[in-house]
């Protein structure tokens, strides 16, 4: 039984086009190899023969993984959601108890996460820390190095 994966509209449409891009043009490509390889001869010797046909499992597999992700994902309504705890969706302003740094990030599945552009997944250890957490808490993260204490500042979508 496969999990259920949230994602906001735009991270299910890059998906998807992933998805497609595999099928439509790697697939192909695979293919290709595969036959230009077995046209150089004895099949038994041909390493690029091998290469290609495991090259073409590879890729299939990683074909087959999307599809089940896409098959068990559900896009998040957000107009739906809470503002007045962090979920997924949430973009949330936080400030660091020990060095006074304020921060933004936006909590997401873990395949849209993209720390540069603010994103961290719901499933990191301080999206874990922040779900559920309303303004005005303090959020005790633990992190390999000890505890961080983060103040939750303001929630938003």
């Amino acid at each position: 039984m496969s999990k259920v994966s949230y994602y906001t509209a735009e991270g299910l449409k890059k998906l998807r086009e992933e998805l497609n891009h595999l099928k439509d043009v790697e697939r192909p490509k695979a293919s290709q190899a595969i036959a230009e390889a077995r046209d150089k001869g004895d099949l038994s010797e041909n390493a690029e023969y091998d290469a290609a046909k495991e090259a073409q499992g590879m890729l299939e597999m990683k074909i087959s993984k999307m599809e089940e992700i896409l098959a068990n994902a559900r896009v998040i309504d957000e107009s739906q959601l809470d503002t007045s705890k962090v979920l997924a969706l949430s973009t949330v302003k936080i400030k660091n108890q020990t060095n006074g740094m304020e921060m933004t990030y936006t909590l997401v599945a873990e395949s849209e996460a993209d720390l540069a552009s603010g994103k961290i997944s719901v499933n990191s250890p301080i999206g874990k820390g922040l779900l559920g957490k309303s303004v005005g808490d303090t959020a005790e993260i633990k992190v390999p190095n000890g505890i961080m204490k983060f103040d939750i500042l303001e929630i938003s979508r």
